[in-house]
């Protein structure tokens, strides 16, 4: 990934947008102008040069919804977001969860989706998918795919994964009882036709990097979340 400073403010990008000049995005940091979400959006809105960011009531579900304009917040209940509108930020609050980038350079549409291990048992990715061929016509070939720093199999154990998860997840322990949520993203991303060369995971454990994310899963304090933010310019 790429490492960006403005200032005080830094964040990441993907290596995989990097060819595509009109799409602006950022996977911000901690720090002083970003310690809580409403900094975050300023910071995000101030750095990027955006006016408009939407943001949705994240339900660690799996419904999306197709942005039509610039309400500032969503009131359905869903957990990713689609939209082929210019000049308009997709933000996602996240901590050990993925925030993941959707963009397709053929309609120039944009997804960003939030997707912890309960997306993954409903298929976030798949959802995603399909939400974009149905609302702007994408095919899942074209879609280029950003996954941000999250858990990493060195900390991401679920105990009572027999009775949580699918037998199909089982393959992805990286020991006993611990799961690597990178590759399970990456695999359900390659079953529904997204090319394994457009996909980048960032392998970044928010865990591990106390730094620069947070984590529920080290500090046990709820509410703390890094911010993710996506947009086409003209």
């Amino acid at each position: 990934m790429i490492r960006k400073k403005q200032g005080v403010v830094e964040w990441l990008e993907f290596e995989l947008f990097a060819d595509h000049a009109e799409l602006v995005h950022g996977i911000f940091l901690r720090g002083k102008e970003t310690d809580n979400l409403d900094a975050c959006r300023s910071a995000i809105k101030k750095t990027m040069h955006l006016e408009h960011l939407v943001n949705c009531h994240q339900k660690h579900g799996t419904n999306l919804v197709k942005v039509p304009s610039n309400d500032p917040l969503l009131t359905e209940n869903c957990d990713g977001m689609v939209t082929d509108n210019k000049e308009v930020g997709l933000f996602i609050k996240h901590a050990d969860c993925q925030a993941t980038i959707f963009y397709d350079p053929m309609k120039k549409a944009l997804g960003a989706v939030h997707c912890g291990w309960r997306g993954n048992v409903g298929n976030m990715y798949g959802r995603a998918v399909q939400f974009m061929r149905q609302a702007v016509g994408s095919n899942p070939e074209d879609l280029l795919v950003g996954i941000s720093p999250s858990l990493g199999p060195d900390h991401s154990e679920f105990i009572h994964y027999e009775e949580e998860w699918p037998e199909s997840f089982w393959q992805f322990q990286s020991k006993p009882t611990y799961f690597d949520l990178w590759e399970i993203g990456r695999h359900q991303l390659e079953e529904v036709g997204v090319l394994p060369h457009h996909i980048e995971v960032a392998r970044i454990c928010t865990y591990k990097n106390k730094e620069d994310f947070f984590s529920y899963r080290r500090d046990r304090i709820a509410g703390n979340s890094n911010g993710t933010v996506v947009a086409l310019r003209d």
